[in-house]
């Protein structure tokens, strides 16, 4: 499960973004470089102010990657379809977007944002398959 693999890259000390790219790059076998995954890590810790949530910009990096052939505006709709998709369901799931909010809630000494991290990647999962679904079925 992807879950079980974003749990693997924050026990190895990725943050919360990082380990969401490393999990769906090898869950889904997009493959992104290192240096590719990288690019992310500034996402971390809510862009590293307590902002959007890195799990959150790190799930929707792997849309992104998984969806986007050549560039964004190129299928725009469908990147904006399951987007909306996973920021819905993330907020439903946390009851927010903000990395403050969410740390305040679910943030645990020893674990640190480890149960957002899963619970963030179950979301994806989720978001990733039920629109796959619709897609093969459009």
């Amino acid at each position: 499960m992807l879950k079980d693999l974003a749990q693997k890259y924050y026990d190895m000390d990725y943050n919360c973004a990082e380990s969401m790219v490393h999990a769906g790059n090898e869950y889904y076998g997009l493959g992104l470089s290192e240096h590719d995954m990288r690019m992310v890590g500034a996402f971390g810790g809510g862009m590293q102010v307590g902002d959007v949530c890195g799990a959150l910009t790190g799930a929707a990096c792997v849309i992104s990657a998984k969806y986007i052939e050549t560039r964004a505006h190129a299928q725009k709709q469908e990147l904006h379809d399951v987007t909306l998709k996973l920021v819905r369901a993330f907020q439903e799931k946390f009851g927010s977007r903000l990395c403050g909010k969410i740390k305040a809630e679910y943030f645990e000494k020893e674990i640190r944002c480890l149960n957002t991290v899963q619970t963030a990647a179950d979301v994806l999962e989720k978001v990733i398959v039920d629109y796959d679904k619709e897609r093969t079925q459009a």
